[in-house]
């Protein structure tokens, strides 16, 4: 019993020298993985940052922080932790953005992968906690718990190579393959749990190719099968996510085909729907099922040798004078550090696992652990679809000068000319275009982007403008901005034979008010539009 003291279940557990010898490989491309996927993230940032969250963005960063402190106080460093507390200029924003790729591509290039992780992570954390509505996705949260849990799954060294000196610990391999697990399986009790009659009678993918937030050409042929294959795919999405989803617990050979089944149904969402850098994020997570056995065969030989090599017995130093000392220094560090990591992994999977209780039953478990990791996105609840949209609707911002002739600002990627092929974007995040869809599914008045963005249009805000595909008014902005909404269905195979046409649509109507920039600057309302119910 002596082996299975606390200290050793804890270093069993936690500890790196203990830990599982068999996933140096799949770490390996893991952690490459993980730098391009955040390398997507800040790269989108990039070219929308300012006209996001800039002084002169829609919704501006310093604005929100400075009344955060005013209504909070200190408190509101804990609840909004970001950078931008220093400064929410442009140059900070764009600093922020750069460093982060700096740092993904260095993570890629398996330079200091602890630390380059930590710079993604605060870089990341920065923009989603002081983005407001443009950082309200799951997919963030995904990427900052993973990121986050990488800090203790990755080797520790500047230039560790396959880290076997620094093998990765049990918990932190759970922990991963944990949040891969519950993104599927939470996502599955969602849908049941949420009463959409469409997952029951498994009409929930009829129309689901049509209706997401950014579709794709693809999905334009897939729409058009047969109910029958929708049906299908939607019994077998229930059962995979809520079934087949716990193979990733059981033993090697079991894994290793939940692996190809996961791996085969995430391409096929990648191809057919824009989810920005969610699927790539959950492939990347199921490549921790494999193992260095089954993934060496599949090396190229440079990788293959280069591993092979780290196998190789290595001759022992001998004992340097004065090292007793410092070997006792390193052991009580070695200690704290196992200290450390044993509390915050473990406060992590009890946080995950009381959201994930709480999905089925409202138990009474501690809530100050769960709540007090909330501000850092690194222990989320999941549920991806509980209720499929109805409708597609797309709104439109329009100017004129005169109030007869409407100029239509193009998009860059939200469906708008129907002739127009739906493109596949992902893992390019363009969030600006997906707040649109969740606006045009709700009024106006709860989404303050649309009427802050009309008043930047009339005001010319050039980091607003560089959000839309051009400007229709070069020379100067127009003196009335009005806001319509559309109803898009996909195209018959038929309208696309005959006229080219990917998409056919209709107007609504008058979306938002309809506002008018006077002689003095001032910008009032001419229009209001009528009272509708909310979409779904």
């Amino acid at each position: 019993m002596k082996e299975w003291a606390p200290a050793s279940a804890l270093r069993w557990l936690f500890d790196s020298e203990h830990a599982a010898a068999d996933r140096l490989i799949p770490r390996w491309i893991f952690l490459r993985a993980l730098g391009f996927i955040y390398y997507s993230a800040f790269f989108s940032l990039v070219f929308q940052v300012r006209g996001l969250i800039g002084p002169l963005g829609v919704l501006p960063a310093s604005a929100y922080l400075q009344a955060l402190a005013e209504r909070l106080g200190h408190v509101g460093y804990w609840y909004a932790p970001t950078l931008l507390w220093l400064s929410g200029s442009s140059h900070v924003l764009m600093g922020i953005c750069w460093a982060g790729m700096i740092a993904s591509l260095l993570l890629v290039l398996n330079f200091w992968p602890r630390g380059m992780l930590a710079a993604c992570f605060v870089c990341f954390l920065s923009f989603v906690r002081a983005a407001q509505d443009f950082s309200a996705y799951q997919s963030d949260g995904m990427l900052l718990e993973a990121g986050f849990i990488s800090l203790f799954f990755a080797p520790a060294g500047f230039r560790p190579g396959w880290g076997e000196e620094s093998r990765p610990s049990r918990a932190s391999l759970f922990l991963l393959i944990w949040e891969c697990f519950r993104i599927y399986f939470e996502s599955g009790i969602a849908k049941i749990m949420g009463g959409d009659p469409e997952w029951r009678n498994f009409t929930a993918l009829d129309e689901y190719y049509q209706n997401g937030p950014l579709p794709t050409w693809i999905g334009w042929y897939m729409q058009h099968l047969p109910h029958r294959f929708h049906a299908a795919t939607s019994f077998f999405t229930l059962a995979l996510e809520l079934v087949l989803v716990w193979a990733m617990f059981l033993p090697r050979r079991i894994r290793i085909v939940c692996f190809f089944i996961v791996t085969v149904w995430q391409i096929g969402i990648i191809l057919s729907a824009n989810y920005t850098f969610l699927n790539y994020l959950v492939l990347a997570l199921g490549i921790l099922l494999l193992d260095d056995r089954f993934v060496l065969r599949y090396l190229p030989s440079f990788l293959k040798k280069s591993y092979l090599a780290t196998k190789e017995a290595k001759p022992l130093s001998a004992p340097k004078p004065g090292q007793t000392r410092s070997k006792k220094f390193g052991t009580q560090i070695s200690a704290l550090k196992l200290a450390v990591t044993a509390v915050i992994l473990t406060w992590i999977f009890y946080a995950t696992l009381a959201e994930l209780v709480w999905m089925f039953k409202p138990l009474p478990l501690p809530t100050t652990p769960v709540s007090a990791l909330e501000p850092f996105r690194i222990a989320n609840s999941y549920g991806l679809f509980a209720r499929m949209t109805r409708g597609r609707y797309e709104i439109e911002f329009q100017g004129s000068d005169d109030g007869q002739t409407w100029v239509v600002y193009p998009f860059r990627f939200k469906p708008q000319d129907p002739a127009k092929a739906p493109g596949i974007y992902a893992p390019y995040q363009p969030r600006f275009d997906w707040n649109l869809w969740f606006a045009s599914l709700s009024s106006w008045r709860q989404e303050p982007i649309i009427v802050r963005t009309e008043q930047s249009l009339l005001r010319g805000d050039a980091d607003v403008l560089l959000l839309f595909a051009g400007n229709p008014f070069p020379h100067a902005p127009p003196h009335q901005l009005r806001v319509v909404i559309w109803q898009y269905w996909f195209s018959t195979p038929t309208e696309k034979r005959s006229q080219g046409l990917w998409w056919r649509r209709q107007q609504l109507g008058l979306y938002a008010p309809t506002l008018e920039r006077e002689a003095d600057g001032r910008i009032v309302v001419l229009e209001w539009p009528p009272a509708i119910e909310p979409r779904e």
